[in-house]
């Protein structure tokens, strides 16, 4: 199910076995919240150098309908994704459209965003939705605070989480979907430790860490990560959610984890914003305009193999959908690039050269690191 293939440091390099095939870590995932990574297909995906996709159970029970997903086999055949997927349960909507939800000891109440429509997800609904989408790998209900959350809001969502992972447990059916536990316990370190405890014992397959990057400090996220990384099995996956940043993504490997999620890296391409090993640059600005020559010379993904950095802002200019297209696969490919890459350096061991290298060439934020 999972192994461990090489370590320097914190930093891991491992293998993820799932029932649609086996993955290398560490690894990000691109975010199919409908059952699509935005202006991509599946081929985009694969030659980007994807091997697994996050969908959300939130967003595809409330369209097309998770019945509908089952009956057109399941998601991986309904989106033509053949690879492992993960699907996110809803908890983190459950933090960013607060305006339309209440919790309760029950489960999530909400009002669609789509139409209004009144909805409740429980911890033994999101299983069933799950299971019918047909997922490799299931996250539970959880309660995801703000940065800002008081300590008592931060007991209490952790008691929360803890009541409703037992639940989910009594009504997963399908023993080959990976129902991950998820860790919360906002900026406090002692929480944290408890929130650790409280999933230990029910002998998970894997253990996310959620509740970071919702408008913390990096170096406040950054010193959870290691210290909550720090306490979890050797022997099982960790996976740190929503986060995606080059820089995020090389500090938090350091850290020991394993996989990431976020939408960034799609989500600033189709804005203009692509990756190089300096740092992110807007392809529309002027300097761009009439260059004949590609984004980043030193990438082979398929946009800077076969198109001028000219022709790139040209069509963010007229406005042109390839443009979100060839940005996307470009910064996907950069950062499953800086994956593989992390892979190599531990398990050749010089992960800590590689780290410092990325760190004097990126632009990076201006934060104190361990």
């Amino acid at each position: 199910m999972f192994k461990k293939n090489a370590n320097e440091g914190s930093a891991r390099s491992c293998t993820l076995y799932t029932s649609h095939g086996e993955v290398e870590t560490p690894l990000f995932m691109p975010v199919a919240t409908q059952g699509s990574v935005k202006a991509l297909d599946p081929d985009d995906l694969k030659n980007a150098g994807s091997e697994i996709v996050l969908g959300n159970a939130y967003h595809l029970y409330l369209r097309p309908g998770a019945e509908i997903i089952a009956e057109l086999g399941g998601l991986h055949n309904f989106m033509g994704w053949n690879g492992p997927l993960l699907t996110d349960s809803g908890g983190f909507q459950g933090f960013s459209l607060k305006e339309l939800r209440n919790i309760t000891e029950t489960g999530i109440f909400f009002k669609s965003h789509i139409d209004g429509s009144s909805h409740t997800l429980t911890p033994e609904s999101v299983i069933e939705i799950q299971e019918l989408i047909g997922a490799d790998i299931i996250m539970p209900l959880d309660v995801c605070l703000p940065s800002t959350a008081s300590e008592y809001e931060v007991i209490d969502a952790i008691s929360r989480t803890s009541r409703w992972m037992n639940r989910c447990l009594t009504v997963k059916k399908k023993d080959h979907q990976l129902l991950f536990g998820i860790i919360q316990g906002g900026l406090f370190l002692e929480h944290r430790k408890s929130s650790v405890a409280s999933l230990i014992d029910l002998g998970l397959p894997g253990y996310a860490i959620g509740g970071l990057s919702v408008g913390e400090s990096k170096a406040a996220m950054y010193e959870i990560v290691y210290q909550t990384a720090a306490i979890l099995p050797e022997d099982k996956p960790r996976y740190l959610m929503g986060v995606g940043s080059p820089e995020d993504l090389v500090e938090c490997v350091a850290g020991g984890i394993d996989m990431f999620d976020c939408v960034m890296p799609t989500r600033v391409a189709r804005n203009g914003a692509l990756y190089k090993r300096t740092g992110r640059e807007n392809i529309t600005v002027t300097k761009y305009k009439s260059s004949d020559r590609s984004f980043d010379e030193n990438c082979d993904c398929y946009t800077c193999a076969r198109f001028s950095a000219g022709y790139i802002n040209h069509l963010f200019k007229s406005r042109e959908y390839l443009a979100y297209r060839l940005a996307s696969i470009h910064n996907l490919h950069f950062i499953h690039t800086l994956m593989y890459e992390m892979q190599i350096a531990i398990k050749s061991g010089f992960f800590s050269q590689y780290a410092e290298t990325f760190r004097s060439e990126y632009n990076l934020p201006d934060i104190k690191r361990k």
